[in-house]
């Protein structure tokens, strides 16, 4: 019998805000979702930045418990290597407002600002698919109108958590086919 690897949501801090409203730091959180470990070297390489640029938010980015260090993936006791945390991570809500409302903000926009560029990519990228010109799946975009209550939708987004988690376990980290999906899962109720 498999282990639950589901990931307990966790509520997002204040230094968790201010380090994920960086954009950079988003850039490098994404970064850890789609590599198992990484070294400054790497991420400054990955991202067109300095390597001392590329530490100090890496610091950051562990000071707010986003990241952690990885030592058995270290080539010596010098070598600082770092792995992105499995969260679910939460903003705030009835049960446990957002730390600072500033920041709860910042992050929602952001957020969106990186949802809108996901959606750009894909609007430019569908008509060279649909005509034929571009081969290969590299985006989807699905829109579907369901009526349930808001414990059936609570269950639904818990279902679909559970299916990406399985997917991505399910995974050979060495497969050479194997490439990053960002996954935005957006709704909204016909009350707002």
């Amino acid at each position: 019998m498999s282990e639950d690897k589901r990931v307990d949501p966790v509520w997002m801090t204040s230094d968790m805000l201010k380090a994920y409203a960086n954009p950079l730091r988003r850039q490098m959180i994404a970064l850890f979702a789609r590599r198992d470990h990484l070294r400054a070297a790497d991420v400054a390489a990955e991202l067109g930045i300095a390597p001392n640029s590329a530490s100090f938010h890496l610091r950051v980015l562990a000071d707010a418990g986003l990241i952690e260090e990885a030592p058995e993936h270290a080539r010596d006791r010098r070598d600082r290597v770092w792995v992105g945390r499995k969260l679910a991570l939460n903003l705030g809500g009835p049960e446990s407002p957002v730390p600072d409302e500033a920041l709860g903000s910042v992050m929602i926009r952001s957020l969106a600002e990186d949802h809108q560029d996901m959606m750009r990519r894909v609007v430019e990228w569908t008509p060279e698919y649909v005509a034929g010109r571009a081969s290969g799946v590299h985006a989807a975009f699905v829109q579907r109108v369901v009526r349930l209550t808001t414990d059936e939708f609570s269950a639904l987004l818990e279902r679909i958590d559970e299916v990406i988690t399985e997917a991505v376990d399910a995974h050979d980290q060495d497969d050479p086919d194997g490439r990053a999906w960002q996954m935005d899962l957006l709704a909204a109720d016909d009350a707002i």
